[in-house]
């Protein structure tokens, strides 16, 4: 009897140790680095629900107020500014004297090409009396024809001459009247670039030719600067509007005028310049702007993303869309950027997650857990 009980003592001691031994196998298999990999493949991540939006694309643009027409006055000949009579603000009327250039030389030259005249002059009154009074004596056939032809050739140069250094006085006279710069319209001065002092002109190679830059009087305008990205988009622009910072509650529309065909050789960025329709009292040359461009309704939707959802391969954009839980690489098209938003143009439909955080970490077809956000 005693040796039945050792015998089933001991069984049960057996079994006891067998259990203790599958379930230390169990618990090292659950902390093995396969089980931690399985926990770890499936992260929880950020996501974000696509939403497309319909109607226009809006882009704002920093533009300052111009004048549709502006002259830039410049001397026409060389020489150094003695006066200047206007500031920048200036108003000037058609006219009216801006600066002065030293006219000494030019004076002097005018006295000089005057006692030339003066020579030329007597010597032609002396040929027209010669020949009056050789044509009676030829007439009287006192003379033969070639003295008198010779008295005819003799007033011809004299006369010639009279007429060449008469054009040169004119010409020395204009150039006296260049040393005085007015203005050729109604306006305000914008920009001055000579000074008391300077020496300016289209012969001096340091110094710009324009001195003085009036805007003329009349219609105002809007300069900003677009890339050529986006002159399409301007293009076909279904309403533009300008806002003014100096002046919070005024709207007005705009149309565009003129977009320049060349870029500009820093910014690479064309000038383009916008009427102001009917724009009120107190805007001013100068005051800073901004020109709100609402594109044309496109004929698809599209959605906005965040710039971390972003996945580049190569020069190829994509984005990880989550299906069942696992992600799945795809490549998308994108537009326009800002605010640390793309817009998506292609490659994503309505109600379809991607993932927006740690896009660098994940692969294809690894599963994910979610985490939704909204589209904005």
């Amino acid at each position: 009897m005693k040796t039945q009980k050792r015998t089933i003592v001991q069984s049960g001691r057996i079994i006891l140790v067998f259990l203790l031994a599958l379930s230390t196998s169990l618990w090292l298999m659950g902390c093995s680095p396969e089980a931690q990999e399985v926990k770890e493949d499936a992260p929880l991540v950020r996501t974000l629900t696509i939403k497309s939006v319909e109607g226009n694309l809006k882009s704002v643009y920093p533009g300052e107020v111009c004048g549709r027409n502006e002259t830039k006055l410049a001397f026409q000949v060389n020489g150094k500014i003695i006066n200047r009579y206007v500031d920048l603000g200036s108003i000037v009327t058609q006219g009216d004297l801006l600066m002065q250039l030293d006219a000494r030389d030019f004076q002097q030259n005018i006295d000089a090409i005057g006692a030339q005249l003066s020579s030329a002059q007597s010597q032609l009154n002396l040929a027209t009396d010669n020949l009056k009074r050789y044509r009676q004596l030829y007439e009287q056939k006192a003379i033969s024809k070639a003295e008198y032809d010779s008295f005819q050739n003799t007033y011809n140069s004299a006369e010639a001459l009279v007429r060449q250094i008469t054009a040169q006085y004119e010409q020395a006279v204009n150039q006296l009247n260049y040393t005085n710069l007015y203005s050729d319209c109604n306006g305000v001065v914008k920009s001055i670039d000579g000074e008391v002092g300077q020496m300016v002109g289209p012969g001096v190679v340091t110094s710009r030719p324009q001195v003085v830059t009036i805007v003329r009087d009349g219609e105002r305008e809007v300069e900003i600067n677009v890339p050529e990205n986006r002159l399409d988009e301007l293009r076909k622009a279904e309403k533009i509007q300008v806002k003014f910072w100096a002046l919070p509650d005024v709207v007005i529309d705009g149309r565009v005028r003129e977009i320049s065909p060349v870029a500009d050789q820093v910014s690479r960025t064309y000038k383009v310049r916008v009427s102001l329709v009917n724009p009120p009292e107190g805007i001013e040359l100068g005051m800073t702007s901004s020109v709100i461009i609402s594109g044309a309704a496109r004929q698809q939707a599209t959605a906005y993303i965040p710039l971390s959802a972003i996945y580049q391969t190569g020069d190829t954009p994509a984005v990880w869309v989550v299906n069942d839980g696992v992600v799945h690489l795809r490549s998308i098209k994108v537009g326009a950027f800002g605010d640390n938003q793309v817009q998506v143009l292609e490659g994503l439909k309505d109600g379809e997650i991607i993932v927006t955080a740690g896009v660098q970490k994940l692969r294809e077809g690894q599963r994910v857990r979610t985490s939704a956000g909204e589209a904005r």
